[in-house]
């Protein structure tokens, strides 16, 4: 049997941009994925659908299964032939154990490789505005475990020597002994003054972060029920925080955010959110296919000349049609005399970066508009060709039918259900896990409610803010039985992320 290789990659600290490029392509090509509680849902996503998943989580009071039964594990299914990553919060050779489950495999002859992670130690300071070294405070660090009781009589931690040893101490998994680490440091010379914080979910959109000293921070922690897992930083650069804190900040943070996009549209608006502070979650309910027949729109593409404008009422449908156009080796020299309408300001840009000079864009993106603003301008005779989806609504080819015009209606593109991960999409939604699901066309929202179940639905939303892009996408929404909180007025993605933010900026002021 061909022998399997396993992956020990670090996840990092549980913002998913922070996991690197080689971690990212472990997870994509495992057959097995082991993963912790620390690792983040979104980079679930990422594997196979036929991946095989085991969740391994630890929490202070509960695994899920013993580290002993975990390395057993890695080597059971690498002897299978499978490749095997194993996820792991922050790097695994950083309290991770990661060396304990290397060990293993060495001693069965089978092949590994360390991806390291970015470690909360660092990063997690880091995201709550620490540096955990500078020139005007320390420069030295030293990174310990929070786990051993500083209270026993062979500890392996030399307290004598970190008290004042180091000048930035970062404590892992401590604050069950949180009173005790702090009450050694004063034993052994550091002032009970020195700042310290507390940095619980770091990096994440729960980030929370407690400041006091040596002195307090126990009490404080405690009336907050400041609980693990939280990274614990003691040190004159905790002080820097309140000049340097950032990601707390931003409009957006704390809000994690479902983009139902498709996969090759997603990223857009996933951009604007994760620049905003928010945690966007990419569940594509709606896939771009090709047509069932490219005959009606190669037809088009032949007579193109013949037609006096073309609409277009998407970026997809302009990609589509171009790319067509080229397969059929024609060019943007057969449009010379047609005229260009385009739904909205992307669709224009998309037909503009082809060289193509725009004549109509409506004020209002939407199909009404167009009709609106072509009074005049289309006339009596008029051939219209509209390249777009298969699910498009009827009113814009009726309406410029009763103008007289003669509509010729093909498709361009197929709009057919998505494939994201509905049962984690679902279960978070049940967890309280979710802010906002967006919604960015009548397709987005239909494929929802499809694909996470039409039951128990607006208890698992009653919760959730739903932004819609516009009122026919809101409408669609209404009639599914949801509740629409938050609408674009202008009817694009920079609408809806403004939209969205103004919504949380006027709650903080309510």
């Amino acid at each position: 049997m061909t022998k399997g290789i396993v992956y020990l990659v670090g996840a990092g600290p549980g913002d998913p941009g922070l996991i690197t490029v080689k971690g990212l392509e472990c997870i994509r090509k495992a057959d097995v994925l082991v993963y912790d509680r620390l690792a983040s849902p979104r980079l679930l996503m990422h594997a196979r659908q036929d991946t095989e998943m085991i969740y391994v989580g630890k929490s202070p009071d509960r695994h899920a299964m013993v580290q002993e039964d975990i390395n057993q594990l890695l080597v059971d299914k690498a002897r299978e032939g499978k490749v095997v990553t194993r996820l792991k919060g922050g790097d695994p050779f950083v309290f991770g154990r990661g060396g304990e489950e290397a060990e293993l495999l060495v001693e069965n002859n089978l092949p590994f490789e360390v991806v390291p992670g970015i470690t909360s130690a660092i990063s997690v300071p880091a995201y709550a505005g620490i540096p955990v070294t500078h020139r005007g405070y320390t420069s030295t660090l030293a990174i310990v475990t929070g786990n051993e009781d500083p209270g026993k009589d062979d500890s392996s931690i030399a307290w004598d020597k970190i008290a004042t040893g180091a000048g930035t101490l970062i404590f892992l998994m401590g604050m069950g002994n949180l009173a005790g680490i702090c009450a050694r440091l004063i034993e052994y010379g550091r002032s009970p003054e020195t700042p310290v914080a507390l940095i619980r979910w770091g990096t994440r959109p729960e980030q929370r972060t407690l400041v006091g000293t040596l002195d307090n921070i126990h009490q404080r922690a405690k009336e907050a029920n400041f609980k693990n897992p939280a990274v614990i930083v003691v040190g004159e650069v905790v002080k820097l925080r309140e000049k340097l804190a950032w990601f707390e900040n931003r409009p957006m943070f704390g809000k994690r955010v479902i983009v139902t996009r498709s996969r090759e549209q997603a990223s857009v608006l996933a951009e604007a959110i994760e620049a905003l502070g928010g945690e966007p979650w990419e569940f594509p309910t709606i896939r771009i296919a090709d047509p069932e027949d490219y005959t009606p729109l190669d037809n088009a593409i032949a007579d193109v000349r013949s037609y006096r404008w073309v609409i277009f009422t998407s970026v997809n449908g302009v990609k589509n049609f171009f790319q067509r156009m080229s397969e059929n080796k024609k060019d943007i020299r057969d449009l010379s005399d047609v005229r260009l309408c385009a739904i909205g300001p992307k669709t224009r840009e998309e037909l503009e970066n082809r060289g193509l000079a725009v004549d109509y864009v409506p004020g209002e993106y939407r199909a009404e508009e167009i009709v609106e603003g072509l009074k005049g301008k289309v006339l009596p005779g008029d051939r219209i060709l509209l390249p777009r989806a298969d699910i498009a609504r009827k009113l814009l080819p009726q309406a410029l039918e009763e103008m007289g015009a003669q509509v010729h209606e093909v498709v361009a593109y197929r709009t057919v259900l998505g494939d994201g991960n509905a049962a984690a999409i679902r279960e978070s939604l049940a967890n309280g896990d979710i802010n906002v699901v967006t919604f960015t066309s009548s397709s987005t929202v239909q494929n929802f409610v499809k694909l996470i179940g039409e039951e128990g639905l607006p208890q698992l939303m009653d919760k959730v803010v739903v932004a819609s892009i516009g009122p026919i996408t809101s409408n669609t929404a209404r009639k599914l039985g949801l509740r629409v909180d938050v609408e674009a007025k202008e009817y694009t993605i920079d609408g809806l992320v403004q939209a969205i933010t103004d919504y949380y900026i006027g709650q903080a002021d309510a």
